[in-house]
């Protein structure tokens, strides 16, 4: 049961960990692992206990898992472990001096370190009509759920962003035989993460699949009666109409109660190679943290929070440990199944490998002719002997890597 207590008499934790996600489970479970003696408290705005939050627009959308297998770990384990879950507590406040935390309802906690992984809400949009019916985010369950018992009497959908959760939106939404379309303002899908080759493609996979994509397209509006959402304005004058409008344009690192107690950081908190914060004891990981080793980029991914987690928490076993990974991700959309390794910020020479009509196909970026990252679709092989090239900053020709019979590592042996 929790409990609401006066500010001097503040529940104490030595580890309290603010964000229940995935980046929040794993430092708690890293700290155990890692022989972590003191007590431990995580924190969560939702009511939910830690879940996984990719299946979310996939799998779990469609049905086709329950709430309970996208568990990160069973309610038993954090009882096990002697982690004590808060659940369903905003914190609104930190005393960066006193090491205190404030939650809305008024429950007061002190630390002996704080690890700070709440991550980020979605951006919202704020032209006319935003906050109308059946306008929706993809984030939380509760956000998901709220979706589907929408979509059982919907049939036209307008998805707002062409980023990797509309997108992945978009193609199990298709699954479910609803009419969908993605508005994006910029000239292309994925343009703020991937090269123009990646985004044509998934371009024509999904017109493929009947989704109707709109590019350099502005939202004027959104149109409604009584209350609902009922069709999208376009800036060029067209009303699309819409039964469901699913908004997916990214996230707002939820950072304020720190950063109003002195935190550095811009759309996200600095953090060093320890991932600790210019507070004194406070660390922050997952998407809300920007780590020099990254150049200072956010990275929105579960590996980045689960290695992040796993440095802080052996540093805070004593073992002093820097985040230091090569960061990956991945999207299924579709029978498609994208594999990211690496950054590819700054790219200046992209060289495909294979022939993207096969759907099997890699995309090798290079700076300075060094590899820094791949993108693979459907070519776990490249995938994996890539993530060498990635480590090393190797420098190969383009023309070797554009040659799909020479075997990635062999390239990364030589």
């Amino acid at each position: 049961m929790q409990i609401t207590l006066p500010e001097e008499g503040a529940m104490h934790y030595d580890c309290l960990i603010v964000g229940s996600g995935h980046g929040g489970a794993q430092a708690a479970t890293s700290l155990r692992q890692n022989g972590f003696q003191g007590s431990i408290g995580l924190l969560g705005e939702e009511r939910d206990p830690p879940y996984e939050r990719p299946p979310l627009s996939k799998d779990y959308l469609l049905g086709g898992k329950t709430f309970d297998r996208i568990l990160i770990r069973p309610a038993e384990f954090w009882t096990s472990r002697n982690i004590d879950l808060w659940l369903g507590n905003e914190i609104v406040k930190v005393d960066a001096k006193e090491k205190q935390v404030l939650c809305a309802d008024g429950t007061n906690f002190s630390y002996g370190s704080l690890v700070w992984s709440a991550g980020g809400r979605p951006r919202r949009m704020t032209c006319p009509g935003h906050d109308l019916q059946g306008i929706h985010a993809v984030r939380t369950r509760s956000d998901v759920d709220r979706l589907v018992e929408d979509l059982a009497s919907a049939e036209r959908v307008v998805v707002v962003g062409g980023g990797y959760i509309g997108l992945e939106a978009a193609a199990a939404l298709t699954k479910l035989r609803k009419t969908v379309t993605v508005v994006e303002a910029m000239n292309r899908v994925l343009a703020r993460v991937a090269a123009e080759p990646l985004s044509r493609f998934y371009e024509r996979e999904h017109r493929d699949h009947g989704v109707d994509i709109r590019l350099e397209t502005g939202i004027e509006s959104f149109v409604g009666n009584k209350g609902r959402v009922t069709g999208v304005l376009l800036k060029d004058g067209e009303t699309l109409p819409a039964d469901i409008v699913i908004v997916g344009i990214g996230i707002v690192p939820c950072v304020e109660p720190l950063t109003e107690a002195g935190a550095a950081g811009e759309n996200g908190l600095d953090v060093d190679e320890h991932c600790r914060t210019s507070l004194p004891d406070v660390f922050a990981i997952g998407d809300c943290a920007r780590v020099k080793s990254t150049h200072g980029l956010r990275i929105e991914s579960v590996q980045n929070a689960h290695d992040q987690a796993t440095a802080v928490a052996k540093t805070l076993c004593g073992e002093l440990t820097p985040y230091s990974a090569i960061p990956w991700f991945w999207s299924n959309q579709y029978d498609l199944r994208l594999q990211t390794v690496g950054l590819s910020a700054g790219f200046d020479r992209t060289v495909v490998r294979g022939d993207p009509n096969t759907r099997s196909f890699s995309i090798v970026y290079l700076r300075e002719g060094a590899v820094i990252a791949l993108d693979c679709i459907n070519c776990v092989r490249d995938y994996v002997e890539g993530r060498l090239l990635v480590e090393r900053g190797a420098r190969v020709s383009p023309d070797v890597l554009a040659n799909n019979s020479i075997r990635l590592k062999s390239l990364a042996v030589a």
